[in-house]
């Protein structure tokens, strides 16, 4: 065997996988040891740690055996680490941050349990050079496991930390209040953090609120009651970065809700914050942090900030029971009020068009799919059946369909928004006890958006 690097010699043999396979298979079926072991270096290398009661020990040694199986299952599925593989990771770095734990005593601990890990993998890959070889050949997606989870471990108790120093004073809380009332802060601390949340009284800066609460059942045990703010604390973190940029966002937990006001930065357009904070509800959500979100609609400045709380909670009622977002700047006037429609408008929509719809839904939705496309065009045939895809003949017969079975024509104004108002009846329907056509909509309304700006000249 040559002296020079082959990572056909590391990889490529059967001799070389068996040992790699026994390795990591020993390894988790002693995992519950190893943690105990790495806990134990931990608190012996570490003296915050060291310091700490037995609920904070036994904390610690479940993050370890947690961050052991997700990098066992990462090495022995042979692919990256992924954040969904250290969801818990955000958790436990706001429970470091409310122990007082430096960050560099956080990071250190992480890399002690992780150091121990790799010492107990060179250990039992043998004197063989087989199981020298799979050790080494491990050592890359070790390496880079590390420096992913602890980047997000980092990023995650930043994160709190600065959510808890701005909360540690009761600044943000007592703003949002003295805003929600209707208020003006006009002094001191509250001012401050009124002008550092882009809030100041005479600013006419486009913002949003946003409302959020936790989906699941409540819990009357403490333990449970413990978990749910929790929950909430790391959800108003996640959220009061959503700006970006490095700009604070005013967000503070509220009883049992989450409020935050987003400022729209310089040439920021509502949607994009929308997508941004559905970026955070779905990462949330990920790690076992399920939030039903509202944004109201952009309004100038402090003052109509109660308006747009009550916005925002309102449109709480278009989320599903599982959770999501529902985002006012996402919808069209004709959309929010179709979503809001009671029984009775439904009932004034013709059967014949209700039976169409339902049986067309069945079907694979073309014919729905055609009015839509008709309206979106501007009644143009053609252009109509070019965004569909299909023949013009072909969109002509789906047209003289819909006509013969409703009794309305495409081209006649009056009939084409019957049907469309009764197309976004249908969408706004709740099912599962929750508004899940909502996302249909807003899908809908971000199609014809798109539509609209790719036939813009350029």
């Amino acid at each position: 065997m040559s002296g020079r690097f082959s990572t056909e010699t590391l990889t490529g043999t059967e001799a070389v996988r068996a040992q790699r396979a026994r390795i990591l298979a020993e390894l988790l079926d002693n995992v519950h040891d190893l943690a105990d072991a790495g806990a134990a270096a931990i608190r012996a290398e570490v003296p915050t740690y060291a310091a700490q009661g037995g609920d904070f020990h036994a904390d610690v040694r479940d993050q370890v055996v947690r961050h052991y199986r997700a990098k066992l299952a990462v090495l022995l599925e042979e692919r990256p680490v992924t954040a969904a593989d250290i969801a818990f990771v955000r958790r436990a770095a706001m429970r470091r941050a409310r122990a007082g734990v430096p960050l560099a005593d956080y990071i250190n601990a992480y890399r002690i349990g992780q150091r121990l890990f790799w010492e107990s993998l060179v250990e039992r890959a043998g004197p063989t050079p087989a199981g020298r070889e799979a050790a080494l050949s491990l050592a890359v997606a070790q390496m880079r496991y590390c420096d992913f989870a602890s980047t997000q471990a980092a990023y995650a108790y930043m994160e709190f930390q600065q959510y808890a120093a701005a909360e540690s004073v009761r600044e943000s809380r007592g703003l949002l209040e003295t805003l929600l009332a209707g208020g003006t802060p006009t002094r001191g601390r509250e001012l401050a953090a009124a002008q550092a949340h882009g809030l100041a009284p005479d600013a006419r800066t486009p913002l949003l609120v946003a409302v959020a609460m936790l989906v699941e059942a409540p819990v009357t045990e403490a333990a449970g009651l413990n978990r749910d703010a929790e929950a909430r604390h790391a959800a108003c973190a996640a959220l009061a970065r959503t700006v970006g940029n490095g700009a604070r966002t005013l967000s503070v937990v509220r009883q049992s809700e989450i409020v935050a006001v987003p400022v729209l930065g310089p040439g920021a357009e509502p949607g994009e914050l929308c997508d941004r904070l559905q970026a955070v509800v779905g990462s949330l959500a990920g790690e076992g942090i399920r939030l039903a979100l509202g944004v109201s609609t952009p309004v100038a400045g402090p003052a109509r900030i109660p308006q747009a709380y009550q916005e925002a909670r309102a449109v709480l009622d278009f989320v599903a029971e599982e959770g999501g977002v529902a985002a006012l700047p996402r919808l069209t006037p004709f959309q929010y009020l179709a979503l809001r429609a009671d029984d009775t408008a439904r009932h004034l929509v013709d059967p014949r068009i209700t039976a169409l719809l339902e049986e067309d839904r069945a079907r694979g939705g073309v014919l729905t799919a055609t009015i839509r496309a008709f309206a979106a065009a501007d009644l143009n045939l053609r252009t109509a059946a070019e965004r569909l895809q299909i023949h013009p003949n072909t969109a002509q017969y789906r047209m003289r369909r819909i006509q013969q079975r409703t009794g309305r024509s495409l081209r006649s104004i009056n009939d084409l928004v019957e049907l469309l108002v009764a197309i976004a009846l249908q969408d706004a329907v709740p099912t599962n006890d929750g508004r899940e056509r909502l996302a249909a909509v807003t899908d809908e309304g971000r199609r014809r958006a798109d539509v609209r700006s790719s036939h813009e000249p350029r």
